[in-house]
């Protein structure tokens, strides 16, 4: 069987990674931008915050949030953010719901350990393409964003977009390599116990015709 404590912290883990992919999705400080460079913006108190949904203008008096409702006016790398960052958040839900119900602590009945690990191994498979769209957004949108303005920082978004994509790797990764592992191991305690019962079949009836002799030498 697998490690408990591996599968339950990759289950930690991968929650965690899910929920910063959530939070990046959800909010639009992904790049701050300025035109006169960053030490001018920050003592004029004027600076873009750029995100896949909408620009904001930050400053001390004010901050206002412009949509980007232009679908097809957007930048390609803004559209393809948008896409995955969604499947990336859709993805994890499914993920952690699988794996949930996968954990040694929860039993379905009479259901086989087989079942259970062939159902955490898609949850992790789920959560590793989640990771795979988080990483390629949060790598190709700065990138985007600094050819199309120039001069940049990193937001809070972004940084909690590398952080979730990472965990949620990790997280997968340990989920799925944990219950290949038992799966492998099942079938070799299956495979023993076949053996060790075929072994032990012709006993019964050699000790019935042993038996028989004697009462036919009375």
């Amino acid at each position: 069987m697998a490690n408990p404590c591996l599968q339950l912290s990759g289950f930690l883990i991968m929650c965690l990674g899910w929920a910063g992919i959530v939070i990046a999705t959800a909010t639009n400080d992904w790049v701050t931008m300025c035109k006169y460079g960053m030490n001018t913006c920050k003592k004029m108190d004027e600076l873009l915050a750029k995100g896949p949904w909408a620009d904001c203008v930050i400053s001390t008096a004010l901050s206002h949030c412009v949509s980007l409702t232009q679908i097809l006016d957007l930048p390609a790398y803004i559209q393809t953010t948008r896409a995955l960052m969604i499947i990336g958040s859709i993805l994890g839900l499914p993920a952690v719901g699988l794996v949930l119900m996968s954990l040694p602590c929860i039993n379905l009945g009479n259901e086989p350990q087989s079942s259970k690990n062939k159902r955490s191994v898609l949850g992790g498979v789920l959560m590793l393409i989640a990771a795979i769209c988080g990483m390629v957004s949060t790598i190709w949108f700065p990138f985007g964003a600094h050819q199309e303005y120039g001069l940049m920082s990193f937001g809070f978004s972004l940084y909690a977009g590398w952080v979730g994509s990472a965990l949620s790797l990790l997280g997968g990764g340990l989920i799925t390599c944990c219950s290949t592992e038992s799966s492998s191991s099942r079938s070799y305690q299956d495979n023993n116990r076949f053996y060790y019962s075929k072994q032990g079949g012709p006993s019964p009836p050699a000790t019935a015709s042993t038996n028989h002799a004697k009462s036919a030498h009375v």
